[in-house]
């Protein structure tokens, strides 16, 4: 009896930690759709003169379809020991602190000597002299999918006064923080020298490489969905509208600011304030209460393809969206043939598994969704023999992200269903060949008769 209650209790232990472990956020980093997707920092210590070290800091987007948007990335980290930033060049902090009785390099003032430091990514059209490459973008991260050239930050340091160990090495600075809702940072850890190609012969190693990781976890960025979904079809009236208080009711605390006529005065309160934060969202008062609506619409079917329309709605009346993406889950995907609007990129592909894909904006076109506005895409996908049909909610798809914000589903109970006298229309060759011969026997024995 005692064994079974230590059984008992070891079960109910482990649940509970896989319990909390969940709501904390560990659990819900892990991202099937990209499961590599990560935000690495490098600081790459470039030279050590007498007490000053040259380091680079560069900030990798590895994640396939989250980006950062403005304001963007705001790195932060905690100094071991009395250390301070002498220059930057490519960034700049947000505060200098107190300084007294400290000089940079060449006597120069110190750029910062918080304990803390929060760096800052310069704005387009920096000055020159202050430029480094991949720098200057507002602190803006592309998706590596979108645009792997901007998916990339970088600056240059002068740190002086690093606290060094027993052994001689220097102390790493720890609690890095990349300063966006959702992600939480690993400590430094040393890892092989960054090596870069100089020509076709020859290559540079730097000093010491540290490395910090940086991961997602969506429990963590919001405590209720940012987006939701609605269903409809050609060969049925209804439409599935996104679930009630998709994304938290009419009094929640999670729960948007509410527009339901001209008050001015909450557009007013939800504007950036000065030192740049993003605006309060304030969406137009709906059921389901989301800022974003996905509308998928089974618009019409063709003897091999059928199409479909698909609209993505910004009820937010004081945010836009800069360089969106939209992330669908769909077992057809593999057979798009062609999309008007949009681009389109597979993301996941394992052998002849092809069920997820990527669609954003084109460039100088729609690659922003305007506050209180709407972008939209049509795309004709090939019917497949073997398994098309509208029957048991095929046509619809399985997920769908939003900016890297999975969106609330309708119940699949509540897609819109086949009328009563509709049939399947996965209907292979050969039936249809035996149901031809089949009708042609019974008008024979007709006219016979």
């Amino acid at each position: 009896m005692a064994t079974e209650q230590f059984v008992l209790f070891i079960f109910i232990f482990i649940f509970t930690c896989c319990l909390l472990s969940s709501r904390l956020g560990f659990a819900d980093a892990y991202d099937p759709v990209d499961p590599n997707g990560n935000i690495t920092i490098n600081w790459d210590f470039l030279s050590i003169d007498p007490n000053v070290y040259a380091v680079r800091a560069s900030i990798h987007n590895y994640q396939l379809y989250r980006h950062i948007e403005r304001p963007g990335w705001r790195l932060s980290w905690v100094w071991a020991g009395r250390e301070f930033i002498s220059d930057v060049v490519g960034a700049e902090t947000t505060e200098q602190g107190n300084c007294t009785g400290l000089h940079g390099a060449r006597g120069a003032p110190p750029h910062c000597c918080e304990k803390q430091p929060v760096m800052v990514d310069l704005p387009p059209g920096a000055p020159y002299n202050r430029q480094t490459a991949n720098c200057c973008r507002g602190g803006v991260l592309s998706s590596v999918t979108q645009n792997n050239r901007t998916a990339t930050s970088q600056f240059e340091m002068y740190i002086v006064n690093f606290e060094l160990d027993k052994h001689g090495d220097i102390k790493m600075p720890t609690t890095f923080n990349i300063g966006v809702p959702g992600y939480t940072c690993s400590n430094a850890t040393t890892v092989p020298a960054t090596r870069s190609k100089v020509d076709e012969q020859r290559h540079e190693q730097v000093l010491l490489t540290w490395q910090i990781i940086c991961s997602y976890s969506q429990f963590r960025d919001a405590p209720s969905p940012s987006c939701c979904v609605s269903l409809s079809t050609f060969y049925n009236s209804t439409i599935v509208g996104c679930p009630t208080d998709s994304c938290g009711g009419a009094g929640s605390p999670s729960a948007p600011q509410c527009l339901s006529g001209g008050e001015q005065s909450k557009i007013l309160a939800a504007l950036p304030d000065a030192d740049g934060d993003p605006p309060a969202p304030v969406i137009r008062c709906t059921e389901h209460m989301c800022p974003i609506r996905v509308h998928w619409h089974v618009k019409q079917s063709y003897r091999g393809y059928w199409r479909v329309k698909t609209t993505v709605t910004n009820y937010d009346v004081v945010s836009n969206y800069t360089d969106w993406n939209l992330v669908v889950r769909h077992p057809n995907l593999r057979s798009l043939t062609q999309l008007f609007s949009f681009n389109y990129q597979p993301l996941i592909e394992y052998g002849t598994i092809n069920d997820t894909g990527m669609f954003w904006g084109i460039k100088n076109y729609n690659e922003m969704l305007l506050k209180d506005g709407n972008v939209q895409t049509e795309m004709i996908l090939e019917k497949e023999p073997s398994d098309f049909t509208f029957s048991g909610g095929w046509a619809f798809p399985r997920r769908v992200y939003f900016d890297g914000h999975e969106c609330v589903m309708p119940p699949p109970d509540q897609y819109p269903s086949l009328p009563n006298a509709a049939w399947d229309v996965r209907v292979s060759a050969v039936q249809r060949w035996l149901l031809a011969g089949s009708c042609l026997i019974l008008l024979s024995l007709f006219l016979l008769v």
